[in-house]
């Protein structure tokens, strides 16, 4: 099978992180390392896997578009929104790791194959790659979801600089793909840096207000959509099967990381590269090019 030719824009950790994960897929061949600063730790260790990197951010996907079938957007969601529509007039699909709302919400578990018409897919938030397919086996499960919320804590270290100054966008994107999920009426979407040491893992909770649930039904469709999480995130797990109190249902999962090249304690960072990663493959093993 012909490897679809990818290009990771951002030499932070997540992009770094990132450039691991695509050297060991059997679908993805890595092209290009791409950002700002050629002294980042990330270049240079793009630079010992012998992979080409350049410091000219957007220029060099400009100039070097038709070796390139897709790229990774691991910036902020105020540069994708000037990246967007260059990708777009060069044909090149994109996978945007920001919280920017500019292409089609994606989680995999959910609809991977509903966003293979799209040329933009954006992954939402980690947050949101966590939270939203338990918010979309409640809306699935059940009936008149009036009120959903997710509440997310992750270890202080795991937010760096990108995550903190998107923290309203986060918010936003989160809370828009819990609705568009879910099917509720309305949602909430919160985040806690936690400072402890040892570092926590990452664990999230969703909580739903339903009128008379189903929780047979919910189980059901909370085990099925954890296990085809668990194919593509191997450290999501479910710590809080779905229990019903106090008139809301409430469900608990915990992710830790691959540690490739993240801690593992940063279980939020590596939850977005996995799902940006499986919806990369998904356009591979189709052959699709824009």
């Amino acid at each position: 099978m012909k490897k679809f030719k990818v290009a990771i824009l951002g030499t932070g950790n997540i992009g770094t992180d990132l450039l691991i994960k695509v050297q060991r897929s059997q679908y993805l061949e890595c092209v290009a390392f791409v950002g700002r600063n050629t002294n980042s730790s990330g270049m240079a260790k793009a630079r010992e896997m012998g992979i080409t990197c350049s410091d000219k951010s957007i220029e060099f996907i400009k100039q070097n578009h038709k070796n390139i079938d897709l790229v990774f957007d691991a910036t902020s969601a105020k540069d994708h929104l000037l990246h967007a529509p260059v990708f777009k007039d060069l044909g090149i699909i994109a996978i945007d790791l920001t919280p920017a709302k500019v292409g089609v919400m994606s989680v995999p578990a959910a609809n991977l194959s509903d966003c293979l018409a799209a040329d933009n897919i954006n992954m939402i938030t980690c947050g949101g790659q966590a939270s939203i397919p338990l918010a979309y086996a409640i809306g699935q499960s059940q009936k008149n979801v009036e009120y959903i919320e997710t509440v997310s804590i992750i270890a202080s270290k795991s937010a760096g600089p990108a995550t903190r100054r998107n923290l309203d966008e986060y918010i936003q994107t989160t809370e828009k793909g819990l609705i568009e999920f879910s099917g509720a009426k309305a949602s909430k979407a919160i985040i806690n840096l936690n400072p402890a040491i040892p570092c926590i893992n990452m664990q999230t909770t969703v909580y739903a207000k339903v009128s008379n649930p189903n929780m047979d039904s919910l189980n059901t469709s909370v085990s099925e959509i954890v296990e085809k999480i668990k194919k593509y995130v191997p450290g999501y797990e479910l710590i809080v099967p779905p229990l019903y109190e106090n008139g809301r249902i409430s469900i608990m999962v915990k992710v830790r990381g691959l540690g490739d090249y993240l801690p593992e304690y940063a279980g939020n960072l590596d939850i977005i590269n996995c799902a940006a990663i499986a919806m990369a493959e998904e356009y591979a093993k189709n052959g699709l090019e824009v």
